[in-house]
């Protein structure tokens, strides 16, 4: 592919993200809002008052032990529910999709962007979550500061995750399953509010091998607590082969459902 070609596809992917973005900010109040109020309410819940009757974990006080689960869980909902249940009113109900595609703009174009914007959508999620968690002195800067590309990266492949639910779901309705099948499990047992070694070999070794979530918190866990170790690149590895195949997955399942 020339650099002219490669350029112009950028750029209209650029635009599908910038129609949603936009959309995003018309409506900021009520997008900006929960970022704020979630993770004070877990910290104050399970972080200071649950948290009291808990010792150290692994010698990390709990608030700060869950901070960065707290970060993860949000990116994680962020894009996942920004590209399953928005995007498919976006393709069913509005015909956003329909519009966009009788343009010069392709299928794989839209999908891409919307894939970015769920991205987007957790670096913006992270980054208004981190100021509430270094003012209860449970996330340092420099280092929480990495935090926030490495959650476009997250993003992006949950994201692509929900995009393939939303592929191949037949109504909004049947969008719960996963929901209450696949997050669900991943918000308890991907090591966010316990550490892994406590749960039985087999459910460790599940998690590890099949829930995202897992690898997320176990990066931004090492990032605020200034440890990443080697282990971390085989996190990071499996975040990176995992985002190319769902989101390259994603694409394809959906030029299935849109090209009649």
């Amino acid at each position: 592919m020339r650099g002219g070609d490669m350029l112009e596809r950028i750029r209209r992917v650029g635009s599908v993200w910038q129609r949603d973005l936009e959309a995003f900010l018309r409506t900021y109040r009520v997008n900006f809002i929960p970022p704020f109020i979630e993770p004070l309410l877990y910290l104050l819940a399970l972080g200071f008052g649950l948290g009291t009757y808990i010792e150290a974990v692994d010698g990390v006080p709990y608030p700060v032990f869950i901070a960065p689960a707290l970060v993860s869980i949000s990116v994680m909902n962020s894009a996942f529910y920004e590209c399953t249940y928005s995007s498919f009113v976006r393709m069913y109900y509005q015909k956003t999709f329909d519009a966009i595609i009788a343009t010069p703009v392709s299928i794989g174009e839209v999908i891409a962007g919307e894939m970015i914007w769920g991205a987007t959508r957790g670096v913006i999620y992270a980054g208004l979550m981190l100021p509430v968690l270094i003012l209860f002195g449970v996330a340092t800067i420099p280092s929480s500061l990495l935090l926030i590309p490495f959650a476009f990266l997250a993003g992006l492949l949950f994201a692509g995750i929900a995009m393939c639910f939303t592929a191949i779901t037949p109504s909004i309705e049947t969008l719960n399953y996963p929901s209450f099948l696949f997050i669900t499990p991943m918000f308890l047992f991907s090591g966010t509010f316990f550490p892994l070694d406590l749960l039985p070999e087999v459910v460790r070794y599940f998690a590890l091998a099949v829930l995202p979530l897992t690898h997320v918190v176990e990066i931004n866990r090492a990032i605020t607590l200034e440890a990443v170790s080697a282990a971390n690149l085989l996190n990071l590895a499996w975040i990176a082969v995992a985002t190319a195949v769902f989101c390259s997955l994603a694409i394809r399942l959906m030029k299935r459902r849109l090209v009649v």
